[in-house]
């Protein structure tokens, strides 16, 4: 697999509800020949055996490279090692936190941070509802620094059959904002809409 700087994406998973929006990135990675990095919070492993019949191990052979959520002296840690960007999916709201205050403990929001530094685009798929108005100010603050808050809603104009369409659809939009295009993502006016047989 080519390691361009254009090729590889981080891939952050928090111990918010919604593995599955992390599974199918890392899914989405392969198929598009993208080199993926993926850093899995101590949460997140809890997570991921309340919501799937997956180990850890399963979610780990889906990723290209693979850095303990410790190891702040990895790769991904430096600004002069490139990549496309970050995406954290699902992002908590403690996650989301504390990349807001630049005080990071972990290589999960240390590569955030390094991410914002550098100008590079951070996705945070941000999982709670409903928002009181501290997660509505640090969003606003996350936005003034340059991340993208992209709550994975789902598309209903889609006419989903099952909940894998509908994550599939909010993790194609985020991957679309890194210029990549995964062939499961439905788009309007091209797939359904005006012109294609769609309301």
């Amino acid at each position: 697999m080519s390691t361009s700087p254009q090729s590889r994406l981080v891939v952050g998973i928090s111990g918010a509800s919604g593995v599955a929006y992390g599974l199918r990135t890392l899914d989405a990675c392969r198929e598009l020949g993208v080199e993926s990095h993926l850093i899995v919070s101590k949460a997140a492993a809890l997570t991921l055996a309340q919501e799937t019949d997956l180990s850890l191990s399963d979610l780990s052979d889906r990723a290209d490279v693979v850095h303990k959520v410790g190891d702040v002296g990895a790769s991904i840690a430096s600004g002069s090692y490139r990549t496309l960007g970050m995406i954290i999916a699902p992002c908590s709201v403690r996650t989301m936190s504390e990349i807001a205050s630049g005080v990071t403990s972990s290589l999960l929001t240390r590569a955030a941070d390094v991410t914002l530094k550098e100008r590079r685009n951070l996705v945070l798929m941000v999982r709670e509802t409903p928002f009181h108005l501290g997660h509505l100010r640090t969003m606003v603050r996350l936005a003034e620094m340059g991340a993208i808050i992209a709550p994975p809603l789902p598309a209903f104009y889609t006419k989903p059959q099952s909940l894998a369409e509908m994550v599939d659809q909010s993790v194609g939009r985020c991957l679309d904002l890194f210029g990549l295009s995964w062939k499961p993502v439905q788009r309007w006016g091209e797939d359904i809409g005006p012109g294609q047989g769609g309301a």
